[in-house]
C-alpha cells in the first residue's frame, strides 16, 4: 500500500492537468523570482571584489605606516625586505605583486580642473592595467614616459586633453607640504566604471619623487592571487608569519562589535589613535575594504526570504482551497477506498503526497526558468560607463546559486505546501465511509 498510495496520488495530479499546471505555474513563478534575487546577491560581492581588485591591483594587501617624531602618520614601506621573506616562510604562492603609492590631487589644463585619486604603478610593467583598461586613445607604447600619466575618458573631455598634451598636478607630499608636478597624458581608457572613472594612474618612481618617498620606497604592497576566495587563508598565513618574525603589526581580528564600519577602516582608527616606532603594517584583504558590501548580500537574503513568505502564503490559500474542493469533488472516491480497507492515514498521506508532488514540481520548474532567464540575461552586455558596471563580470551579469540556498527554498516551499494541504486532507481521512458512499455530487 505504500507504493501504491503515492502512484494514486500521481494519478489524481495527472487527472486534473489544468488545475496541476495552474498551482504548479504559481509555486513556479515564486521559486523562479526568488532565486534570481538569490542568484544575483550570490555573485554580487564577489564581481564587485573583483572588480576593486583590478582598480586597486590586488587580492591581498600590505600597507605600512610611519609614526613621526612630529605626530604625523605617514603611510610607507621603506624596505619590503621582511615583507618578502614572511611570504616566503609562509610557503605562499601569488600571481603577480603591485607596488603602488597614491595621493588626491587636482589636475589642471589651461582653464580647466578636476579632483582625481592618483595612484603610481610601475605603469609599463603592469600586466593588470593591459588586462582591465581599454584605450580609446594613445598606445601602451607612451607608457615608458618617465612622467606618463593615464586617465579616464571622463576626465580627458572634462578637461580637453588628448594624448600627449601635459597636465598640471596640485597635490601634498606625505609629511603635508603642498607641492605641485607636470604629468605627460599617454593613454585614455574607457571609464571602467562610475569608480573608474576618479582613478587616474602615474608612474610610480616620478609620483614618489614628487610626494617625498624614495624610488625604492611606496605606500601599499597589492598581491594578486589565482583565487579570490584564496585571500582569506592568504592574509591570515602571512600575517601570523610576519607576526612570528616579530613585525609590528595592526590587529587583523579587530572588529566593531556593531558592523558600522570595515576591518579596513577598524585597523585605520587603530592607527590613527596610537603611537608606535618604526614601520608597522596591515595585512588585509579585498573583502576587508569591502565588508559594507556584504551587508547588501544579507539585505537581499533577507528581501527574498520576505518575498518568497508573502507570495507563498498568497498561493498556499488557492492551494488549500483547490484542495478541499477536490475533496468534496473526490467523496465518492475515498468512500469506497475507506470500504474495502484503505486506512484514514492513508487517505491523509494520498493527498500529502500531491501537495508534495506538486511543490517539487513547481520549485523544479521555477529553479529551471530562473536558470534559463539567468543565462538569458548573463549574454547582455552592458555599456562600460553604466553606474552598475562595477557590479557585472567583464561587464555581464552573472549569477551563483548556492545549492544549499536552493534545496533550502525547495525545503520550505515543500513545507508550507504540505501545510496548506494538511487541514483539508485531515477532513478527508476523518470522513465517515457511509455517509461518503451515500453522497451525491
Amino acid at each position: 500500500m505504500n507504493i501504491i498510495i503515492p502512484r494514486i496520488a500521481i494519478r489524481n495530479l495527472m487527472r486534473q492537468k489544468k488545475r496541476t499546471i495552474l498551482l504548479a505555474g504559481a509555486i513556479a513563478f515564486g521559486i523562479m523570482i526568488v532565486t534570481l534575487i538569490n542568484g544575483f546577491a550570490g555573485s554580487f560581492v564577489r564581481n564587485v571584489s573583483e572588480n576593486f581588485a583590478y582598480l586597486m591591483g590586488g587580492h591581498v594587501f600590505v600597507g605600512g605606516s610611519e609614526y613621526t617624531p612630529s605626530g604625523k602618520r605617514i603611510s610607507v614601506i621603506r624596505d619590503d625586505t621582511s615583507i618578502m621573506k614572511a611570504l616566503s616562510t609562509a610557503d605562499l604562492t601569488w600571481s603577480s605583486l603591485q607596488k603602488t603609492s597614491e595621493t588626491s590631487a587636482t589636475l589642471i589644463f589651461e582653464s580647466k580642473s578636476i579632483r582625481q585619486n592618483l595612484t603610481g604603478m610601475d605603469l609599463a610593467h603592469s600586466s593588470m592595467l593591459k588586462k582591465r583598461l581599454a584605450l580609446v586613445k594613445g598606445s601602451w607604447d607612451n607608457l615608458s614616459w618617465p612622467n606618463a600619466l593615464i586617465i579616464s575618458q571622463s576626465v580627458a573631455n572634462k578637461l580637453k586633453v588628448l594624448p600627449g598634451d601635459t597636465v598640471v598636478a596640485q597635490f601634498q607630499t606625505v609629511t603635508g607640504q603642498n607641492n605641485v608636478g607636470e604629468f605627460r597624458v599617454a593613454a585614455i581608457t574607457v571609464d571602467s566604471s562610475f569608480i573608474g572613472s576618479i582613478m587616474t594612474y602615474a608612474q610610480l618612481d616620478y609620483l614618489n619623487n614628487l610626494i617625498g618617498l624614495g624610488p625604492n620606497e611606496y605606500m601599499s604592497l597589492g598581491i594578486m592571487l589565482n583565487n579570490l576566495d584564496e585571500a582569506g587563508a592568504f592574509a591570515n598565513k602571512l600575517y601570523a608569519s610576519m607576526k612570528a618574525m616579530n613585525i609590528q603589526l595592526f590587529d587583523r581580528s579587530a572588529k566593531q562589535e556593531n558592523g558600522s564600519i570595515t576591518p579596513f577602516q577598524s585597523m585605520i582608527r587603530e592607527q590613527n589613535s596610537e603611537t608606535w616606532t618604526g614601520t608597522k603594517y596591515r595585512v588585509y584583504t579585498i573583502d576587508d575594504v569591502l565588508a559594507q558590501a556584504r551587508q547588501i548580500v544579507v539585505a537581499l537574503d533577507t528581501a527574498s526570504l520576505a518575498i518568497l513568505i508573502v507570495l507563498f502564503a498568497i498561493v498556499m490559500i488557492g492551494i488549500s482551497n483547490t484542495f478541499r474542493m477536490a475533496m468534496y469533488e473526490r467523496i465518492r472516491e475515498i468512500g469506497t477506498m475507506r470500504a474495502v480497507g484503505v486506512q484514514r492515514k492513508e487517505i491523509r498521506s494520498m493527498f500529502l503526497y500531491e501537495a508534495l508532488f506538486l511543490a517539487l514540481a513547481g520549485a523544479v520548474a521555477g529553479i529551471a526558468l530562473a536558470l534559463i532567464v539567468m543565462a538569458g540575461v548573463s549574454f547582455i552586455r552592458f555599456d562600460p560607463q553604466s553606474p552598475v558596471f562595477l557590479i557585472l563580470k567583464k561587464g555581464h551579469f552573472s549569477f551563483y546559486l548556492p545549492p544549499l540556498r536552493a534545496l533550502g527554498n525547495i525545503i520550505i516551499i515543500a513545507a508550507l505546501t504540505l501545510a496548506a494541504v494538511y487541514a483539508p486532507a485531515n477532513a478527508a481521512a476523518k470522513m465517515p465511509p457511509a455517509e461518503a458512499l451515500r453522497t451525491v455530487k
